[in-house]
């Protein structure tokens, strides 16, 4: 008898972890920018997004090199999002740099949520409570998050039955340049795109609904000893639960999993990975960034960062395209200690 109940054990183990994630994930990522190819004469403007220790992660070893004029790590005035500076003048004939770091990331679990909701104000949240260029909480998207949300009290449960509704109603279309811009007015009219978009939705529904919400904008980390992740970056979301703190949704990483395995959306694996990814997130990630419409330190020459999860680089006050190879050459590889 006791035998039998290990296995069962055993085996409801593996349906909680349907992916068998590891409970962490370490190595070193390198990020190799080259901009000496752009046009000679102009002075060269590059900002990168900088990782820093938080309770999930441990960032060490952090390495700067380069041909640089000047370097500095500043943050933005709204959100505190770090950033590594750089700037070459008009007379360089090579700009490039390098910035490498160590670190340790942890599988996140929360899901011990209290039996009540401690009191709270939505005036201490009203950051992550407003509207952005791209994701409004008024209008039709503030008639969709009532309807979602109707019947349900508390932050929890509208956080909930926002998230069920994000992945039941949207879907991962491979074709989105880059994560998406995460247009949620547009989205709702075609709910198809990337972690940003989709995300991006989640958010917006949530707001609109009263739950604190925001998107984490980050970069995965490979699975093998080394790989080429510069096109990895991935975007997911939290909201923010009064008395507990800030828990994880990634509706987007559920769509991905559906489109990758051919899973409907009735197949029993489905659910396991909208119940992972309900309150938890894998530890083959690292956060960079958190903030939309972001104007950098120094501000930038261009309109208000949409999202910060890429490079961004301007040479004569002219954004460079970070998303073209052809224009901005830069390369991320990540590589196990």
């Amino acid at each position: 008898m006791m035998k039998r109940l290990l296995l069962l054990l055993v085996a409801l183990m593996f349906v909680v972890a349907p992916a068998a994630w590891a409970k962490s994930r370490a190595g070193v990522v390198t990020i190799e920018v080259d901009l000496s190819a752009r046009e000679a004469g102009k002075e060269t403007k590059l900002w990168l997004p900088y990782p820093v220790s938080d309770v999930d992660q441990v960032v060490t070893d952090v390495k700067v090199i380069g041909d640089y004029a000047a370097s500095a790590v500043y943050t933005d005035r709204t959100y505190g999002t770090p950033m590594l500076y750089a700037e070459w003048g008009k007379d360089a004939r090579s700009r490039k740099l390098t910035f490498s770091f160590d670190v340790e990331r942890q599988e996140v679990i929360r899901r011990a949520f209290p039996a009540a909701e401690a009191p709270w104000s939505p005036l201490d949240y009203s950051r992550y409570l407003t509207a952005t260029s791209l994701g409004p909480v008024d209008g039709e998207i503030k008639q969709l998050a009532d309807k979602i949300t109707t019947g349900k009290k508390g932050v929890l449960e509208k956080a909930k039955a926002i998230y069920d509704w994000t992945c039941e109603n949207t879907y991962r279309d491979p074709d989105t340049r880059g994560c998406g811009k995460g247009d949620v007015c547009a989205l709702l009219k075609k709910p198809g795109g990337k972690c940003t978009d989709i995300s991006s939705v989640f958010i917006a529904l949530a707001r609109a609904a009263g739950v604190p919400a925001r998107e984490i904008f980050g970069i995965r980390l490979g699975k093998k000893a080394e790989e080429d992740i510069s096109g990895w970056q991935h975007c997911w979301a939290e909201f923010f639960l009064p008395g507990y703190g800030w828990v994880p949704a990634d509706p987007a990483d559920v769509r991905k999993a559906m489109l990758v395995e051919k899973l409907k959306p009735e197949d029993a694996k489905t659910r396991e990975y909208r119940d992972y990814f309900w309150g938890g997130i894998d530890p083959y990630r690292v956060r960079l960034a958190v903030g939309r419409d972001l104007v950098l330190n120094p501000p930038q020459a261009g309109a208000p960062l949409n999202t910060f999860g890429y490079p961004y680089a301007e040479v004569g006050g002219k954004t460079i395209d970070w998303l073209d190879p052809k224009t901005f050459t830069y390369k991320i590889l990540y590589h196990e200690k």
